[in-house]
């Protein structure tokens, strides 16, 4: 039988009388009976996870808890959690931040993120890691010593330059971080300069133009992993985005980077259901369409501006109207003969077939400001998201739209960090020339937190440039199925971008933009 233990916490409540009767904040005493109390608290090892049996609400993924424990164990709390969108790189970081916090090794906190993304930062750890940020906006104390959420561009001011260089922050949070990929941008710099114990990067695609990206954000956590700049580029660099030695390399980044993808994480994933829709331009949109190489302005490519009105007649227009000592006459009469959007009648369709909230990306402002008004004039509930809109009016958008607002019309602004697992039907209104940049848009409603299916809807008008897109990009290559995120490492990614722009930005015809695209297929295949 064993005996029974006996628990003696008298320190506990000496101390307690101590801190109420004691004229001075110290003595022997005192300082023996916190002694005593820190020991009870924290662990006496440091492997494994405490902050799971803290927050029992959260089911955590195992690959969350894999990351969160690799980069504690391993990584000494300094990593970039590079996980594909929509996986949970933030719940990765509040968990990671919530067991430093656990331990006591970290209380002076500084997290780092786009303005728009602020509030939603102090949010989720507030609701769920059950951490409350002061979130610094006007008259900032940058000395506050507990956990603080800010935008880059506010806390790299030249003139808190001194309490930055002062105070010693015992975690770093930054999300987007591939913004910080520049070592002369005044994010980079200022990052560089910040005193920090652990840090942590945040970014789905810390690779964006070139290998160089990925080496200056590893010299942010770890300086000299990869060497100098000089012997990086002699004994890593392949050309721009490639690699060489490339056993070596992967062995350094593993080091210092986590990266997880779906095919590896989801046993049971939410499924993506993907329709394309062909449709019929009316006969005006055709004529307009087909009238642009007439009426084509020396500035702009003919593959710009039939991209353009495969959207709107508005985003050719508005691209048009810009062009100095051009006759647009001809070309506004044409664009006036079109009295509907083929388009934006086929997406009414889709959105009245559903009854559930949807997703609508275009590329062009111009399209936006149509749509909203066109879904209006439907009795349509729908509401705007750009990214030239202040924090505030972007937290509106999203609160209406989680409330009476059936559609939400976004840019490309909306199609980094915000989430949406509240809806699960993107429409893609005209389609990116990058398959990175549809996953980017899928992503807000594909990720942690989503339970149901999610459903993809690409328009497109037949015979027209998009049509050929679909044909030659998202069809035959499938690359956003196949390709994204299933290569064997993050850099053999970006050979496919490198190559998508050159075809786009560079081709002087359709037909030379199409060679260049099957050749990219045959690549593939």
């Amino acid at each position: 039988m064993k005996p029974a233990i006996m628990y003696d916490d008298t320190w506990a409540n000496a101390l307690d009388q101590n801190l109420k009767t004691a004229s001075t904040p110290g003595g022997w005493a005192l300082f023996n009976l916190t002694a005593q109390m820190k020991q009870q608290i924290l662990p006496s090892r440091f492997d494994g996870l405490l902050a799971p049996g803290f927050l029992p609400h959260i089911q955590f993924l195992p690959h969350q808890l894999k990351t969160a424990q690799t980069v504690m164990e391993e990584m000494n709390g300094t990593a970039i959690l590079a996980d594909e969108v929509g996986l949970g790189k933030t719940i990765e970081a509040g968990l990671i931040l919530k067991e430093y916090m656990l331990r006591g090794l970290a209380s002076r906190i500084l997290i780092l993120a786009p303005a728009s993304l602020v509030s939603q930062w102090a949010k989720e750890l507030r609701e769920k890691f059950q951490i409350f940020a002061l979130v610094q906006r006007k008259n900032p104390d940058w000395t506050w010593n507990g956990v603080q959420i800010a935008s880059i561009d506010s806390a790299k001011q030249a003139k808190f330059a001194d309490v930055f260089s002062d105070t010693l922050f015992d975690m770093v949070i930054i999300d987007e971080a591939h913004r910080l990929k520049n070592p002369a941008t005044k994010n980079h710099q200022f990052v560089s300069r910040l005193n920090k114990t652990y840090c942590l990067l945040l970014t789905a695609t810390p690779v964006q133009n070139n290998a160089d990206e990925l080496f200056h954000l590893v010299s942010l956590l770890r300086p000299g992993l990869f060497g100098s700049n000089g012997f990086f580029q002699s004994q890593f660099k392949d050309g721009k985005r490639s690699v060489q030695n490339r056993d070596a390399f992967h062995a350094l980044l593993r080091q210092v980077m986590v990266r997880n993808t779906r095919t590896e994480v989801e046993h049971e994933p939410i499924k993506r259901f993907i329709q394309t829709i062909r449709i019929d331009p009316s006969k005006e949109e055709k004529v307009f369409y087909d009238s642009l190489s007439e009426y084509l302005p020396a500035s702009i490519t003919l593959l710009t501006l039939q991209r353009e009105a495969c959207s709107s007649k508005y985003a050719a227009l508005a691209t048009l109207q810009k062009q100095e000592g051009f006759d647009q006459t001809k070309i506004a009469e044409l664009a006036r003969a079109i009295d509907r959007n083929s388009k934006a009648e086929k997406a009414l369709e889709i959105i009245k077939g559903l009854d559930e909230k949807v997703l609508i990306f275009t590329q062009y402002r111009a399209t936006q400001q149509y749509l909203e008004l066109f879904f209006h004039s439907q009795q349509i509930p729908a509401v705007s998201f750009q990214g030239k809109f202040k924090k505030s009016k972007k937290d509106w958008m999203i609160e209406l739209f989680k409330g009476p607002a059936r559609v939400l019309i976004a840019t490309e602004a909306g199609s980094e960090g915000l989430n949406l697992q509240f809806c699960r039907h993107v429409i893609n209104f005209d389609l990116p020339w990058n398959p990175m940049k549809l996953e980017q848009r899928i992503g807000r409603v594909h990720r942690y937190g989503q339970t149901q299916n999610v459903y993809i809807y690409h328009l497109a008008y037949k015979q027209s440039v998009e049509d050929r897109m679909l044909s030659l990009l998202y069809e035959k290559i499938a690359l956003f199925q196949t390709a994204i995120g299933k290569l064997d490492s993050i850099l053999d990614e970006n050979w496919i971008e490198d190559h998508l722009h050159d075809t786009f930005h560079t081709s002087k015809s359709v037909r030379e933009w199409e060679i260049k695209m099957q050749n990219l297929a045959a690549a593939l295949e």
